[in-house]
């Protein structure tokens, strides 16, 4: 069995993050390595996960407990839209 899996991570919609991580990161892990690979320095509080339309809104739970497929998607997005002007 690998222990491994990848994983593509959307950052507000405009960003994409190709990961490979261990099937024990926690949602929170793969929200903060996600957030700092697009070089965003916001709090990751700030964010939310969602994974096949859902939020993930357990974060301490790894890729394994939400059974997280290989080549699956996440999308990170911000817990409050900013308004456009």
């Amino acid at each position: 069995m690998n222990d491994t899996v990848p994983v593509r991570v959307t950052v507000e919609a405009w960003e994409e993050v190709d990961l490979d991580l261990a099937t024990s990161t926690t949602v929170h892990d793969v929200k903060r390595q996600a957030l700092a690979a697009v070089r965003m320095a916001d709090d990751p509080a700030g964010f939310l996960v969602k994974f096949r339309g859902a939020e993930l809104s357990d974060e301490s739970r790894t890729l394994a407990q939400v059974a997280f497929p290989a080549d699956g998607a996440l999308i990170v997005l911000r817990r409050r839209r900013r308004a456009v002007r």
